[in-house]
């Protein structure tokens, strides 16, 4: 919407996925800064489907975003790559789900965000295995950037686990730039502001470039090097 505009959006995406079926499924928050919003997606996943989705948030006042996979058959990749990026007053929230239900699946989770401003965010992630989802491999990872002092993120990284051969593992990081690679790109003749794009561009890059739709990649890039003063080429 068109920024300072004041609305609501509340948006909803289910996809069943049959026997071997693939999905790629792109999600662009990219709201007025002054605008509510609320998405949630339900997906129902069966023997030896793929689905791979790619949830990037860079508007609204206060956001809130919902992802859950149901993994019902043996044999299922699903793939969660999350990016959110937050300035002034804006609040953003994740929340995940996926259950395996059936042995041999796999799951893999990374949620990515870049905090600036007075804004704030958090993260809920929960893997549940049940007890017949033997073999199940899960990765979930929330990896958080602050640029300023007062911008704050909430991960909280859930595993239930009701199977015993499995192997799982989650994770949340919280951090700020590397001084000493800003000061390594100044010695190379880098101004400070540059060089903080880069390496907020490089923290970012991750979700990015796993991006294949490329007007979408090219439209990230471009907010990135706009926001935080980097040139990407």
């Amino acid at each position: 919407g068109e920024q300072g505009s004041v609305y609501f959006t509340n948006t909803v995406a289910e996809a069943v996925l049959e026997d071997n079926a693939v999905l790629d499924h792109y999600r662009l928050q990219d709201e007025s800064e002054d605008a509510f919003h609320i998405g949630t997606v339900q997906i129902e996943l069966a023997r030896d489907s793929q689905y791979r989705t790619h949830a990037i948030s860079i508007g609204s006042k206060i956001g809130r975003n919902g992802i859950a996979a149901h993994l019902n058959g043996p044999g299922i990749e699903c793939v969660m790559n999350g990016l959110f990026l937050t300035q002034d007053e804006q609040h953003i929230d994740n929340h995940t789900r996926v259950i395996h239900a059936e042995p041999h699946c796999h799951s893999h989770e990374v949620f990515k965000g870049i905090l600036d401003g007075h804004s704030s965010g958090a993260f809920t992630g929960r893997i549940i295995v049940k007890e017949g989802a033997q073999k199940t491999d899960a990765i979930q990872s929330s990896k958080n950037l602050l640029l300023s002092d007062d911008a704050k993120i909430t991960p909280d990284p859930q595993l239930e686990i009701f199977a015993d051969d499995v192997k799982c593992t989650h994770g949340a990081t919280i951090g700020q730039l590397d001084t000493d690679a800003i000061f390594y790109l100044k010695s190379r003749g880098i101004d400070e502001q540059s060089a903080k794009g880069l390496l907020t561009y490089a923290f970012a890059n991750e979700i990015i470039e796993q991006i294949k739709i490329e007007p979408l990649r090219e439209y990230l890039e471009q907010i990135i090097a706009e926001r935080y003063r980097k040139g990407v080429h």
